[in-house]
């Protein structure tokens, strides 16, 4: 097998539980595929505790003898980490504190994104591609792609693969049946319990979910909010955030954003696509036409179950830009 050039992949909040889950699946090739080499770039917060552990990442990296890891730079500094990029995953972000409001953590999450946009802007590659991971996801990921100049809108998507992924199980577990029989499942909306799972969409075995299933009050209800809280459930159970299937999501995310052909969900500027605002990044599904492109899949009728569940989704979507309004670029 001839290995390809290698190329810059910029993490964000590398030593973190999402970066450790993360950054050996990149690294083994998981992500890019077997022939493609990486050098991994890897930003933390200037905290000296961050650092360290970014060392100790650093080093079991080594102590995997990856053949596809052409090499690391470990740096506070957001131009080093984004210099000469070909992708920047953007993981890190502020959590959400004890106490405050959503309102807040836009606040505090905006002036991360919008300073992360611009030296992406400046420093990375001509062909950069960005995917935030951060939450609130889908804002954090405008803010960035406003804060732009030089690179278009449709170079930044964040990441909806997690529920996506939670939705397919799922359906997988009610119908009794694989996962992998379970097809056509999109997300749409925002990264939070509003998103909808488009079960009208979904396939199992080939036939419609809601008939195989036959249970739509099920659809409706505990499905949608089981999909939905998901990331509540497991922080209660376990005590912290979703990490490695997180990270999982996200290497999903970039190798069908790197498959042509494929179709899936991942959150992109609308356009007004099924009645979303416009400006917003929504979940949507969307089909892969080269490396690193995409076009959003258009026509998959709603009904006014569906309907009203974008509405909803839709409406937060545009407070959370309404809220951030005063750092758009």
């Amino acid at each position: 097998m001839t290995m390809k050039r290698a190329i810059r992949v910029a993490v964000t909040g590398a030593a973190g539980q999402i970066g450790y889950s993360l950054l050996f699946r990149i690294a083994s090739g998981s992500m890019f595929g077997m022939d493609q080499p990486v050098i991994l770039q890897l930003l933390e917060i200037p905290v000296e505790k961050a650092m360290k552990a970014l060392e100790g990442v650093a080093m079991e990296l080594d102590d995997c003898a990856f053949p596809l890891l052409h090499g690391m730079v470990l740096t506070d500094d957001p131009r080093k980490a984004f210099d000469g990029a070909n992708w920047c995953l953007l993981v890190g972000s502020k959590p959400r504190g004890p106490g405050m409001e959503r309102a807040d953590l836009l606040q505090e999450n905006g002036k991360i994104f919008v300073e992360q946009g611009r030296v992406i802007d400046e420093v990375a590659a001509e062909d950069v591609r960005v995917v935030v991971v951060g939450n609130p996801a889908n804002t954090n990921c405008m803010i960035a792609a406003r804060s732009a100049r030089r690179l278009p809108a449709e170079r930044f998507s964040a990441m909806v693969r997690l529920d996506q992924n939670r939705a397919q199980t799922q359906l997988a577990k009610k119908a009794g049946v694989l996962v992998s029989e379970v097809t056509e499942i999109y997300i749409y909306g925002n990264h939070s319990p509003t998103m909808f799972p488009a079960f009208g969409h979904a396939k199992i075995g080939g036939r419609p979910a809601v008939e195989v299933i036959g249970d739509r009050g099920w659809l409706e209800g505990e499905f949608c909010e089981v999909v939905g809280k998901r990331g509540a459930a497991i922080i209660a159970a376990r005590g912290a955030s979703s990490a490695a299937s997180a990270a999982n999501a996200l290497v999903d995310h970039v190798r069908d954003l790197c498959t042509p052909g494929k179709v899936h969900s991942i959150a992109v500027k609308s356009n007004g696509a099924y009645g979303f605002h416009p400006d917003v990044w929504a979940g949507l599904p969307v089909r892969t036409t080269t490396p690193g492109s995409y076009e959003v899949v258009l026509g998959f009728e709603m009904d006014d179950f569906a309907r009203k569940k974008l509405e909803v989704t839709n409406r937060e979507l545009v407070e959370e830009m309404e809220t951030v309004k005063a750092m758009l670029g």
